[in-house]
């Protein structure tokens, strides 16, 4: 007597296009809620609409939408004197010049922050997880940190310019 194998039914179209729709769509959900920033009340609010009239647009786009400027094109990559980098929402001290270094990415970079002047969350943006970091006033997306930066610390807190001020002196 033959034994009988048993074969588990082809998947259909459907089926297969729809594991392929949750496999596209795990990196967005993933990124949704995925930040404290998100989550976290800030002494420094306003409204979108608050925020697009105390902001330029490109300012706007990344500190309060997530954005990323383009390599290259902030005037504080040539900024050397000594001073202090501020969020551009709201003065908030950031970085102090003395930890800031041509990291060679077309982003300001700096080694270290000035204490209490950033934070971090996680970001899943891309698929997988980043630092992002942002004021820890108002919640403005500032940029991201990364583990190969120069000593003492082996940070680069890659800043998006725009998202900066800088204060001589």
């Amino acid at each position: 007597m033959d034994n009988p194998v048993m074969h588990a039914p082809a998947p259909s179209r459907r089926q297969i296009l729809r594991w392929l729709g949750i496999g596209a769509a795990l990196p967005a959900v993933a990124a949704c809620g995925s930040g404290d920033a998100e989550a976290k009340t800030y002494p420094v609010r306003f409204t979108a609409a608050e925020w697009r009239k105390r902001l330029t647009p490109a300012q706007f786009h990344i500190l309060r939408e997530e954005g990323t400027e383009q390599p290259f094109s902030s005037p504080l990559n040539k900024e050397h004197r000594k001073g202090t980098f501020c969020c551009a929402a709201d003065g908030n001290a950031l970085y102090a010049s003395s930890t800031k270094f041509d990291s060679g990415t077309g982003w300001p970079s700096f080694w270290k922050p000035l204490p209490g002047g950033v934070g971090t969350s996680t970001d899943f943006k891309l698929g997988y997880p980043r630092t992002e970091v942002h004021c820890t006033r108002c919640g403005g997306h500032l940029g991201h940190v990364f583990d190969d930066g120069p000593k003492p610390t082996g940070k680069r807190y890659c800043m998006n310019g725009a998202a900066m001020t800088f204060r001589p002196g």
